[in-house]
Parts: structure tokens; C-alpha cells; sequence
């Protein structure tokens, strides 16, 4: 099995920050893609930022220049850094990655079960 254990939301002041975290674990042969998502109520989800293995990454526009995302290759865990936070980005943050089990397996992607983020004052 393979699972996906997000940590770090919470509630947080307009203008703050938080740092969240996505660790998979199980049987995993190698991780390709691994993304950031988010939901707020009543509204669509939303690709907030993507890293592939090498590190490049991509960015939702409603965030360029406040989040970033990393990874850890070595600890399977990818992160985001999230920084002047309005309450606009209030939603479940969820994280998703590409993972073969086994060399001969295909890629499936797997998700995170999720994190709240509120921002309010």
C-alpha cells in the first residue's frame, strides 16, 4: 500500500505564513510528479503547484511569488511553503503524486486525505 500523510495547516493571520507537508510511504518504487492542490467551500479544486523529480516546478498565478514547493527526494516528501496568506486561500490543501510500486508497474497517481488551512483575523 501507499499512502500520502499530509501535516502543517491550521489558522493563520492574513499576511502569515505556514509550511505544509506531504510524506508518502509504502511500497514505493519511484516517485515521478508530485503537486499541491486546494479546495475551498463551493468551489472547484485547484492545481496550486507541481514539482517533477529533477525539481522543476510550476505555479498556480493566484500564488506565483508567495508559495514555493519543494521536495525531498530522499524522504518522499514534498512541501509547501505558503507566505503573505490572505483569506482567499482558505481551503483543504491536498497533495498528489505519481508512483510505481514496483519497476513494472505503471504510474498511479495517489492523494492525501488533506490539510485545512483557514486565514482569518
Amino acid at each position: 500500500q501507499v499512502q500520502l500523510a499530509e501535516s502543517g495547516g491550521g489558522l493563520v493571520q492574513p499576511g502569515g505564513s505556514l509550511r505544509l507537508s506531504c510524506a508518502a510511504s509504502g511500497s514505493i518504487f519511484s516517485i515521478n510528479a508530485m503537486a499541491w492542490y486546494r479546495q475551498a467551500p463551493g468551489k472547484q479544486r485547484e492545481l496550486v503547484a507541481t514539482i517533477v523529480s529533477g525539481g522543476s516546478s510550476t505555479y498556480a498565478d493566484s500564488v506565483k511569488g508567495r508559495f514555493t514547493i519543494s521536495r525531498d527526494n530522499a524522504k518522499n516528501t514534498v512541501y509547501l511553503q505558503i507566505s503573505s496568506l490572505k483569506p482567499e486561500d482558505t481551503a483543504v490543501y491536498s497533495c498528489n503524486a505519481q508512483i510505481r510500486k514496483t519497476w513494472f508497474d505503471s504510474w498511479r497517481q495517489y492523494w492525501g486525505q488533506g490539510t485545512q488551512v483557514t486565514v482569518s483575523s
